[in-house]
């Protein structure tokens, strides 16, 4: 599911749960490490340690080199063997390591392990869980060495063309500007070196730079006491604003080019960040020097078993998973499964009023995450407080494709999805329709679907659409835009092709690196360096629980609507038989964007005003894509309303009034006109007729449970 703010102006609420979880890991930690530190049997020995570690990337340097001989990797007329760098740089440094741990380690290459290993069987434990680990990750890794990425490969050139773009854009617009603004970092770290002499001297130098608001990554002391980290930290950062700056602010460079070029500069920077390694990390040293380097051994564990798990990219574990049983303590709202087919299972949730809303409820939520992000638990969960409201809730729970799924498309999802939802619901209530909510990409289904309805003579099915995080316009679809063109959708399709699904795995990670400080690179320090055990967060365990798409959906969304912007656009879509135009939508619909949401603009939400033809109630939520949307009337975060809606979303937006209270209070109301009156509660497994109605299991059903990595299993395995 996941910019109108910036990377550092990150979501209030992911921010606090970040928070939440540094401290509780923290806390959770303490006690692990002090055991460490206590028990001298338990105590790690460097020089084995770093002779075991020199063996494993002999070995790899070995299998590489042999690799390399058979032209594996000397397809572009290379002459050297790509890994030969990279481990020779690991290997000096580990012998550096050796040194700085145990000044009178000898650091010898050779197979012997010393004496004081082969002595203490407890170390000898440690070396053989450190053997196994490495093994089992230098497998990981070789197994992605080769393989043909069309995807990474059209990214790298997207990049490649942007700064040839960006060069020549300079020198023909702005030559001594570039000349300026690189002369002015020389400069500042000049100074900066200047000011490092004199640290500690009576006349303090004031810091050059600091870190943004929210920037934890140097919070530690020592980078500010210490004037070697202190140096490091300021320098890093003077080098990130000086070439941010350049790339955001000098002319003559297209802004489809800017900004995929900020993204990438900005993700390799963050990536380079003097926090994320051992080396020049003041507080992972300590932590090593005083656990006698336990952390690095058990965040090897989690590395390996985080790279098991994982697709192309390392997909880093964010929480415990094995704290939360769905149904038992997330998901817990009771009710039952009353339909499934390949697509979806439909379940209608236990009534908690004597008497409901006439006119049922059915949500959609997004197929690329888990449906209960709405059921978290109690305090927080939509459908329990839309139960609470007297409404009868139906919720589409859908299936996680396997590769036998690749030619499903967003047809199949309206006919064998929504419209089949509709069906059920009805033979169970006697309804004629139905209110119906779209979440993300769940709304433009909604809407498409609303769409062919209309001009198929069967509108009335649905009586009110209520679209949450729902993108009408993608002219602007943010940092998403960067990963959406002609070259990268083809590279895509040509994925989907191969492996049948794009892997919901690949897609989290790349979610996550939209903010890549709070929701990567963070919890690699704190996994993999700290060797820190990750803390029980629903919502975490939820944003990990990633789904696949289908090919051919994955391709419609990409090319028709992120590529086309075909939906806004009156008659240029062809969708199952007809032409979109949403301007014959009319019945009433109700759309709700949040302020700080990256993934779906709102800018981009607020255009429905402008394209659907009935009454639209547009509310703008504080916050993001899930802490503006899930937002319970005890939650923090007001919303903006007013109802001239005009063209220009910001002309709208200054004019705007602020209501502190949630829009779920708003849209009660709102909902409650388009309700038809009250009945008797309906309880699943029963028809309108009092007969009994199929039940194939208890909510949340079973679909819920298979995970991206488990649908793309061999079926014998």
């Amino acid at each position: 599911m996941g910019k109108d703010m910036d990377n550092q102006q990150s979501d209030r609420d992911n921010q606090q749960s970040d928070e939440q979880s540094n401290k509780s890991s923290h806390e959770s930690n303490t006690q692990d490490n002090q055991n460490n530190q206590d028990n001298t049997n338990d105590a790690f020995n460097f020089s084995g340690f770093g002779q075991q570690y020199l063996d494993q990337l002999n070995q790899v340097s070995q299998f590489n080199q042999s690799l390399f001989n058979q032209s594996l990797f000397n397809q572009s007329g290379q002459t050297s063997n790509p890994f030969e760098a990279n481990m020779k740089l690991w290997q000096d440094s580990m012998k550096s390591f050796g040194n700085f741990m145990m000044p009178n380690a000898t650091g010898n290459a050779g197979s012997q392990k010393p004496d004081s290993w082969q002595n203490d069987q407890n170390t000898d434990n440690d070396a053989g869980d450190f053997n196994e680990s490495t093994q089992k990750l230098f497998s990981e890794m070789l197994k992605r060495v080769g393989q043909d990425d069309n995807i990474s490969q059209s990214l790298m050139l997207n990049l490649i063309d942007g700064w040839q773009q960006f060069n020549t854009g300079v020198t023909d617009k702005s030559p001594t500007v570039l000349i300026e603004q690189q002369t002015n970092l020389w400069k500042q770290q000049f100074q900066l070196y200047q000011n490092t002499l004199m640290k500690g001297s009576e006349n303090q130098p004031q810091p050059l730079v600091t870190p943004e608001k929210g920037d934890r990554r140097f919070e530690d002391d020592e980078w500010t006491n210490n004037p070697v980290f202190d140096l490091l930290k300021q320098s890093y950062l003077l080098t990130v604003n000086g070439m941010m700056d350049t790339i955001d602010n000098t002319e003559g460079v297209d802004e489809k080019t800017r900004q995929r070029l900020s993204f990438f500069t900005r993700q390799w920077l963050n990536a380079m960040a003097p926090s994320n390694f051992l080396w020049s990390n003041p507080e992972i040293l300590r932590l090593t020097m005083e656990s006698k380097g336990q952390n690095l051994v058990r965040g090897l564990k989690q590395l390996t078993e985080d790279m098991e798990k994982s697709s192309k990219m390392l997909s880093i574990r964010m929480t415990d998973n094995d704290a939360f049983k769905l149904g038992e303590n997330i998901a817990t709202t009771t009710g039952k499964v009353v339909f499934r087919n390949r697509l979806f299972e439909l379940i209608q949730y236990n009534p908690t009023t004597a008497k409901v809303n006439k006119r049922p409820l059915l949500i959609v939520p997004p197929w690329i995450n888990k449906f209960y992000i709405m059921d978290l638990k109690e305090k927080n969960s939509y459908i329990r407080w839309a139960l609470n409201e007297g409404h009868s809730v139906f919720v589409m729970s859908w299936a996680n494709p396997t590769r036998a799924y690749k030619d499903v498309d967003m047809k199949d999802y309206m006919h064998e999805g929504l419209l089949t939802a509709l069906d059920v619901i009805k033979e169970i209530t006697d309804e004629p329709d139905a209110n119906v909510i779209g979440y993300c990409i769940g709304g433009m289904l909604l809407a498409l679907t609303l769409s062919w309805l209309t001009e198929n003579e069967q509108a009335d099915r649905i009586a009110s659409a209520t679209f949450w995080a729902t993108i009408f316009d993608f002219s602007d679809p943010g940092d998403l835009g960067v990963f959406i063109d002609e070259r990268t959708v083809s590279a895509l399709e040509q994925e989907g092709d191969q492996q049948g699904v794009f892997d919901g795995r690949l897609m989290g990670a790349a979610f996550s690196l939209l903010r890549e400080n709070s929701l990567y690179w963070n919890y690699y320090v704190q996994n993999y360096l700290k060797g820190e055990r990750p803390i029980p967060f629903d919502l975490l365990y939820w944003n990990s629980d990633a789904t696949n798409v289908t090919a051919a959906l994955h391709s419609f969304v990409l090319r028709e609507l992120y590529l086309a912007n075909k939906m806004i656009k009156k008659g240029e879509l062809e969708y199952d038989g007809v032409k979109i135009d949403l301007s014959k939508v009319t019945i009433p619909t109700y759309v709700v964007a949040t302020l700080q949401d990256h993934i779906a603009k709102w800018k981009g939400s607020y255009a429905s005003t402008q394209v659907l033809g009935g009454d639209v109630t547009f509310v703008l939520g504080e916050s993001g894509h899930i802490a503006g949307i899930i937002n319970p009337p005890t939650g923090k975060y007001g919303f903006y309303i007013h109802e001239d809606y005009v063209a220009d979303p910001d002309e709208w937006y200054a004019k705007a009034e602020k209501q502190d209270k949630s829009w779920w209070l708003h849209w009660g109301e709102w909902i409650k006109k388009h309700s038809a009156g009250e009945v008797d509660s309906r309880q699943p497994g029963v028809k309108h007729t009092g007969k009994e109605w199929q039940v194939i299991c208890d909510a949340p059903g079973e679909y819920v449970h298979v995970r991206a990595d488990e649908a793309l299993r061999p079926i014998n395995t």
